[in-house]
């Protein structure tokens, strides 16, 4: 199960956050969300735990969880949404003139 957690310290690393998750179970990967532009912690990440019941029962647990001053949130992740193509084909972004 995929599970998304948000609200995490922006001190906080991909060990530190499957070290959250490693007592409900076997965490396949932990994994912090870095800012490309700043190389910093967006201040959430993704956990992958292999038992759904595990997952399930470390999402009820560690959900409002206070973790270095924060309270965090826990949650089953949702599928990833398709965004529309912001390729050069297909028009959009340029200015249109007013032809009165």
């Amino acid at each position: 199960m995929n599970i998304y957690v948000s609200n995490l310290s922006f001190n906080v690393q991909d060990e530190d956050l499957r070290d959250f998750f490693t007592p409900y179970g076997e965490v396949t990967s932990a994994k912090i969300i870095i800012d490309k532009a700043t190389g910093k912690s967006k201040g959430f990440g993704f956990v992958e735990m292999s038992d759904d019941a595990a997952a399930r029962k470390a999402i009820e647990e560690l959900d409002n969880a206070t973790v270095e001053g924060r309270n965090i949130k826990v949650a089953e992740a949702r599928p990833k949404e398709e965004r529309p193509n912001r390729g050069k084909s297909g028009g959009g972004g340029g200015f249109k003139k007013n032809r009165w």
